[in-house]
């Protein structure tokens, strides 16, 4: 590195990004930075951020402010805007490998970026809180302002601002309501964006992750979800337009934090709630929520049941509103204290409160309240408000509950109900509670003073078997495999066998504290548990929740390196690589594959090997590296048989065999799908022996031989659907529809699939089953459908580099342009095809030269058989 002409610091060279270890050392970094670079103003940097930004023109690019800028060099952040820092960087010293540094900095600091990746979204509000008081003027307010909105055609973000416990997020849920009765919406989004939680493992809610959530729920596919945050919020406020969707953003950490998540249409109106100032935000028109008034304080205490005793003193509800500082939550709990305790008058209650403010001269009324409900609970109900407090996720459940405190769950349901009637829980949604940040916070602090570490370690480690087996149990459920994991020692048993439907209810609802145990056991000494967790949840996360896997998988691989677990390290590896390849990032996968095998080689596991193998085969195959891809499957086939792992055997002959049957090499291909189909037989793999039913009925397809291939699809189809297996149903139905097609019937086969394969993110099998509609379209005589779905078809592969359905997508346009009398089109595509045909060495490159030479000989050539047969069937990720 060069010094800085207009350094003044004295430091010869810019300052090592890399021995940041947290967001409080990159602030330090970046103060050493900027003194190294001379030490500009704030607007200096500004402006140099700005006019870069300008030049270069970049679409979502950073647009400085002052403001912004300054925060990125203060410490006590929970967060810092990743791209805003770079700029910062590229501003003070635009050296392309010290800007470098600073991204793979911000990458290992990324830890906190992973924790803050994990976010519950929802399509529906919050319950109504019952007795809600007060706020009427706050009520009216948020009312004309919708109304307002409405009639203006305007758009309205409504910033609820206030200090804690004020009673923000209820004021936000009770409006919301409000309007939803009198003009219902068309859909609701509501988001916890977690700005203040006290612990600091669950730092505020990454905007990228709380945008993939939002478009989940307005329908669009995981693989559909673009990766970078400017995309993401393009395609949100796209499909926003011309709706009336509400949007509730609860606890927004800062205006950075919201900004993104902002509708950018009239009729989509915004409730943020926040304990900082949101005014900056675009058409934010801020609501400052202060203490409650005495007469609300008043009505608060006085609900709730039947009027209590006054005793002597007339003045005791407002000294008891005093005490509580007029604060709602702690209003709230000190109401449920004086319901639950018989024979006292209201000025004993009030003379209480003032003993022990004296006594412990506590100024923190909300403290005040909490130690006098806290100490009205029972021993067994303290205890678990203490243990909650250590949950890592946002929300739990009975049976989490009674895992962590080692009680039933139906205790655990009975206690969770009463302190969610003595207002000490949240209720997340029926079933599920939530703790508000200053509750957490202080039963948290009980629990350091109150329970020994052992007993608190021991209490997560029984959670963190909860979590474990019961995900171990759900994914066997869903995906057999005939796994031998063994049961953590001191795990709560499953009160009975999960069906399939249940498994996957309970996946789909634990999800978000699944990542976060998984970040929380990586970083706090529980290795086993976040690798464990990895491993369990591949095939089901495999299934279309590529964030959260990423995030899981890489927990597991960062646990396994500090714990100096290599093969924990390897099949997290693994599971990372085919994570990879399913977005279809085939380097990364490559990379992330390969490490996983040079581990498994290290520690001689050679299954490990072969599934690493396996993997890197399948990326190969859907690069059209066909013969690349043999060689892959044949390695592994042979590690797996020297091993005696007879399922994997049979899982690696399946997949040669379809990598032979593109080949052409029927005869071999039959082969090695017989022997996977016996040994799949013979180990009760009843998945495997449909997916090599799938295979075979392809291959009879090739053949000609078509009443075969009906018999093959349609049992392996029964099987996948009795077995819950979405993913391989949807291969079958790729198989079927291309049957029908082959045989001149119309199906919905492909469409059935490509709803799937949409659904579960499998990109490869998207471009596929398009392809597949394209070709039964121009059957049909469709041939404006077939050249859309070819064209949608050759879009997804040019991204992802799979040959395979690029060839068909070319071979498909050229028949389509034939038919329409375009011949140099025709020619063009089927020259295309050719080329890539026959760099895969693929027997239909014959075909394609018949179709030019057909061409050549008459200009509009002659129908001639094409390529719907050739369903290029996907291969299986080995899990």
């Amino acid at each position: 590195m060069t010094e800085s002409p207009s350094s003044g610091s004295g430091m010869v060279a810019p300052p090592d990004p890399g021995l940041a270890g947290s967001l409080d050392e990159v602030a330090q970094r970046l103060r050493l930075l900027k003194l190294w670079a001379g030490d500009p103003s704030y607007d200096t940097i500004k402006n140099r951020i700005n006019a870069v930004g300008k030049a270069t023109g970049r679409p979502g690019g950073v647009t400085a402010r002052r403001t912004t800028v300054a925060d990125c060099f203060k410490g006590g952040r929970r967060r810092l805007n990743t791209d805003l820092v770079i700029a910062v960087v590229e501003a003070l010293h635009p050296d392309v490998g010290y800007v470098a540094q600073w991204r793979q900095a911000l990458r290992v600091v990324g830890g906190e970026a992973r924790a803050a990746s994990q976010v519950r979204v929802q399509d529906n509000l919050p319950q109504d809180l019952p007795g809600f008081v007060g706020r009427s003027a706050a009520l009216d307010w948020l009312r004309r302002e919708l109304d307002r909105g409405d009639r203006a055609g305007e758009r309205v973000v409504l910033a609820i601002q206030g200090m804690a416990g004020v009673g923000k997020t209820q004021l936000a849920v009770r409006a919301a309501h409000a309007r939803h009765r009198r003009t219902p919406f068309d859909r609701i989004l509501f988001v916890n964006l977690r700005g203040f939680h006290p612990d600091p493992g669950q730092p505020p809610a990454d905007p990228a992750s709380v945008l993939e959530g939002f478009l989940r729920l307005l329908g669009v596919a995981g693989q559909q979800i673009p990766y970078d945050l400017p995309a993401r919020v393009a395609t949100y406020r796209r499909l926003l337009v011309g709706t009336r969707t509400l949007v509730v953003l609860d606890n927004a950490s800062d205006a950075e934090q919201a900004r993104p998540l902002l509708p950018d249409t009239p009729g989509c109106p915004v409730l943020i709630t926040s304990r900082r100032d949101l005014s900056e935000l675009p058409h934010a028109t801020p609501l400052t929520v202060d203490l409650f008034t005495p007469d609300e304080s008043a009505a608060l205490l006085a609900g709730g049941g039947p009027p209590l005793p006054g005793g002597p003193d007339p003045n005791a509800v407002a000294r008891i509103a005093h005490r509580c500082g007029h604060l709602p939550l702690a209003l709230g709990l000190v109401n449920a204290h004086l319901r639950s305790t018989s024979g006292w008058t209201l000025t004993d209650h009030a003379d209480r409160l003032d003993e022990r403010h004296h006594q412990r001269r506590l100024d923190l009324s909300v403290e005040l309240a909490f130690d006098l409900s806290y100490r009205e609970l029972s021993t067994e109900r303290r205890r678990l408000l203490r243990f909650v407090a250590a949950h890592p996720g946002d929300d739990f459940d009975a049976r989490a509950v009674a895992a962590l405190t080692g009680i039933d769950a139906s205790d655990a349901a009975v206690h969770l109900h009463h302190l969610h009637r003595d207002h000490l829980l949240q209720q997340a949604t029926p079933g599920r509670y939530a703790l508000h940040d200053l509750i957490r916070a202080y039963a948290a602090s009980r629990c350091g003073d109150e329970d020994p570490p052992p007993e608190r370690r021991a209490a997560l480690t029984r959670l963190f078997d909860y979590y474990v087996d019961t995900a171990a149990a759900a994914t066997d459920v869903l995906y057999p495999a005939g796994s031998d994991r063994a049961a953590s020692p001191g795990a709560v048993p499953l009160a009975a066998p999960l069906e399939p439907d249940a498994a996957r209810d309970w996946l789909d609802t634990e999800r978000p504290a699944l990542v976060a145990v998984a970040a929380y056991t990586a970083a706090h000494g529980w290795s086993a548990h976040a690798t464990r967790l990895s491993a369990s949840l591949f095939q089901y996360l495999h299934g279309g929740y590529s964030t959260d896997a990423l995030a899981i998988h890489e927990h597991a691989r960062t646990a396994a390196r500090r714990g100096g677990d290599p093969a924990g390290q390897a099949h997290a590896s693994t599971s990372l690589g085919a994570t990879y390849a399913q977005l279809g990032r085939y380097g990364p996968a490559i990379e992330h594959l390969q490490q996983g095998r040079t581990l498994f080689r290290q520690v001689g596991d050679q299954v490990g090997e072969a599934r690493a193998l396996v993997n890197l085969g399948v990326i190969e195959s859907q690069l059209g590296r066909n013969r690349s891809a043999a060689a892959s499957y044949g390695q592994a086939l042979a590690l797996f048989r020297r091993a005696g792992h007879q399922a994997g055997e049979a899982h690696a002959l399946n997949n040669l065999g379809e990598v032979e049957a593109h080949l052409g090499q029927y005869g071999l291909a039959t082969e090695h799908v017989q022997r996977s189909l016996t040994l799949f037989k013979r180990i009760g793999g009843r998945t495997g022996e449909a997916w090599t039913l799938n295979t075979l009925g392809d291959i009879e397809i090739r053949l000609g031989r078509h009443q075969a291939a009906g018999i093959h699809l349609e049992r392996a189809l029964a099987m996948y659907r009795q077995l819950g297996n979405h993913t391989g149903a949807a291969w079958t139905l790729n198989s079927l529809g291309t049957l029908h097609t082959r045989l001149g019937q119309l199906s919905c086969h492909h469409q059935q699939s490509l709803d799937i394969f949409r659904e579960t993110g499998e990109r490869y099998g998207e471009a596929s089953a398009l392809n597949g509609i394209a070709e039964a379209a121009r059957v049909a005589g469709n041939v404006a459908d077939a050249l859309a779905q070819h064209s949608a078809a050759h879009a997804i592969v040019v991204e992802i580099g799979a040959y395979h359905e690029h060839a068909r997508s070319h071979a498909g346009l050229g028949h389509a342009h034939r038919v329409l009398g375009a011949i140099s089109s025709a020619r063009d595509h089927f020259q295309r095809a050719l080329a890539l045909y026959t760099d895969l060495d693929m027997p239909e490159a014959e075909q394609i030269r018949a179709h030019l030479a057909a061409l050549d000989s008459n200009g509009a050539g002659h129908p001639s058989p094409d390529l719907t047969a050739q369903l290029l069937v996907g291969t299986m990720s080995c899990g």
